[in-house]
């Protein structure tokens, strides 16, 4: 797997999203992607309350611990590079976490406007 080249939404480098917890669809704590990437695990959110239980209401339950995948559950607060799909999902539905632009993959804009990424902008 080759990851895409590492360009925000902004058209600068990729900053980095979460390292605790661990996060991307490597694991190297940016949202990079790639063509195996079907998710497109490209939008650095900062998860609140609200978005964790609705995630897990529409079945994705992140804030449940999966040790047999070194999951711990994410927490308020934590940041993740969520699907983008699922992203503007939650934005559609009024319960979208904040997002951090510098570390959303510029790949992200070909399921959600950059419009709605800025709306819900942290940075």
């Amino acid at each position: 797997m080759t990851p895409d080249p590492a360009i925000n939404v902004l058209g600068g480098a990729l900053q980095p999203c979460s390292t605790a917890p661990m996060t991307g669809f490597f694991r190297d704590g940016h949202c990079n992607t790639c063509a195996e990437d079907a998710g497109s695990h490209t939008v650095c959110v900062t998860v609140t309350a609200e978005f964790l239980a609705w995630s897990k209401y529409v079945g994705n339950d992140l804030s449940t611990p999966r040790p047999e995948y070194r999951f711990a559950g994410l927490q308020p607060g934590d940041g993740w590079c969520l699907c983008a799909g699922r992203f503007l999902q939650a934005a559609d539905e009024g319960c979208a976490p904040q997002v951090r632009l510098a570390a959303t993959h510029a790949r992200a804009l070909a399921v959600v406007p950059l419009s709605v990424l800025q709306e819900y902008a942290a940075d």
